[in-house]
């Protein structure tokens, strides 16, 4: 997975009798912050983000400026400014200056001899004077809470830093009028530094004759073994011919992205593929799957009807994970007398979440494939149907607000319920699709209140903490609910705008 690399700046004093005494220990501790990253920023597929630290602690312009180029020339897209002592502030501008405008966390001990915390806040106010957005962290490297903020600071800029320049290839634009899924290029610009292209949904469709044959039936036979007779064939929706088809788009999607440079996509589906060539569920959800007959990959962000703006907070949740894979629903029904949503949609679940396992053998033992609703998908192919695992997850979205992005993000599980209980449920909407039993840390009104849109993203896990600091990082507004809001405080440049 992509990474960015990570630069270390220790701040000192610039008497000669003072750093003489202190470089050598400053330097162990940010040795020790470089052991900690490096051992704790592990990305799903073993990938890591590489780990500069300066040469020198900075104890005047000249050093200042010189470890600011070295981390310059190492192509550090985030700077942890480290606070172990007093330092003179000044010296931040020649450090800063030689990098450039990145992400900066100032990160201190939190010690009454050598009071770094004193200088962080006399070096980041000056920083902050001039508009840099800062994050301040103190506390001990051995100090679990501490480090737990440091890696979701981390996470988050690796997030931010990684997906600008990056291209969300939209095939065939916003699918069925839906607005909130519209590729707004000015505001994603500003904010995240990535852009959008929009192709045909034709392009696939030509790529689709040129597919490898051999590929497309080792696919078939792949889901086939995996499932037996939950491979629910028909003979009409669902047969040998629609469901190689639908893998045949699959496989057109992978060449088309690597030859025009997208990074993550978007397929509208509806109604053109539809209702003349195929339902996207099996495609969307490969691209979103860690797997493949082909052995493990990294899961290449799709989102289902060319929603753009959920195609970016499933990448960004990607980056802020390290690379895990995605849920993509439909804010379906509420079920008042459970408190649970079930979120659910004929799209790209990835079959991961059947029983997050990275091995696609234990996913699809509670897996089916059933012949697509011919109502609505007159094309057929496979819809997909499984139980979102339970756990603790989190939840999110990006939307606009009078051309403004904010993302809102709350914290919640997948509940586990007895079978019975799951079928009754499911049988509510629809019983082909993947199902999401949603318990959210917030009420019905205060989501109501402020969800941007139909579709929720949601991830195993709790990143909320970092997605707070993604947002931060990159201008967009956080909207966090529940108990999770306590205690959050507003940074200095939403108090005064």
């Amino acid at each position: 997975m992509r990474n960015t690399a990570i630069g270390i700046a220790v701040m000192n004093d610039e008497r000669e009798h003072v750093y003489t005494m202190n470089s050598a220990q400053n330097m162990e501790v940010a040795h020790s912050w470089a052991k900690f990253i490096r051992d704790n920023i592990k990305n799903t597929d073993g990938s890591a983000p590489e780990v500069v630290v300066g040469s020198e602690t900075i104890t005047g312009t000249r050093v200042a400026q010189k470890v600011g180029e070295e981390l310059s020339r190492a192509n550090c897209k985030q700077v942890i400014m480290l606070y172990n002592v007093w330092n003179f502030p000044f010296l931040c501008w020649p450090l800063i200056n030689s990098i450039g405008d990145v992400p900066i966390l100032s990160l201190s001990n939190n010690n009454g001899k050598y009071p770094g915390n004193v200088g962080l806040l006399a070096t980041d106010g000056a920083l902050r004077q001039a508009g840099k957005r800062t994050h301040r962290i103190i506390g001990d490297v051995d100090d679990p809470k501490t480090q737990q903020k440091v890696i979701s600071w981390i996470r988050a800029s690796q997030a931010a830093t990684t997906i600008r320049n990056e291209v969300f290839g939209c095939y065939g634009g916003h699918s069925m009028g839906m607005e909130t899924g519209f590729a707004h290029l000015t505001p994603t610009l500003k904010s995240l530094g990535c852009t959008v292209r929009q192709i045909d949904q034709l392009w696939l469709l030509k790529a689709m004759d040129n597919v490898d044959e051999s590929e497309v039936k080792k696919g078939r036979q792949w889901f086939e073994g995996l499932l037996g007779d939950r491979l629910r064939y028909d003979g009409k929706v669902l047969s040998h011919e629609t469901l190689e088809t639908q893998i045949r788009l699959y496989l057109a999607m992978r060449q088309v992205n690597e030859d025009k440079g997208f990074d993550f996509c978007g397929l509208k589906g509806q109604r053109e593929l539809t209702e003349y060539i195929c339902l996207g569920d099996i495609p969307e959800m490969l691209m979103n799957d860690p797997y493949d007959w082909n052995g493990p990959k990294e899961p290449t962000i799709c989102a289902t009807e060319a929603d753009a703006y959920a195609a970016l907070t499933m990448q960004l949740m990607k980056y802020a994970t390290g690379g895990l894979p995605i849920l993509f629903m439909d804010v379906r029904l509420y079920h008042p007398d459970l408190d649970i949503w079930d979120w659910c949609n004929s799209g790209n679940h990835s079959s991961y979440y059947a029983a997050l396992s990275h091995d696609p053998k234990k996913n699809f033992e509670s897996i089916t494939f059933h012949p697509a609703l011919e109502f609505y998908f007159k094309a057929g192919g496979a819809s997909v149907e499984f139980d979102a695992a339970p756990g603790n997850y989190t939840f999110a979205r990006l939307g606009l607000w009078d051309e403004k992005p904010y993302m809102v993000i709350v914290p919640g599980e997948a509940v586990d319920l007895p079978a019975e209980e799951r079928k009754r449920l499911n049988a509510m909407t629809d019983p082909t699709w993947p199902h999401v039993h949603a318990r959210l840390d917030c009420s019905f009104e205060e989501f109501l209140s402020v969800f941007p849109c139909n579709h929720a993203l949601g991830v195993i896990g709790d990143c909320t903490q970092a997605l707070i600091y993604l947002c931060e990082i990159t201008g967009i507004k956080p909207v966090v609910l529940g108990k999770a809001a306590e205690g959050l405080y507003p940074p200095i440049w939403e108090i005064m705008k």
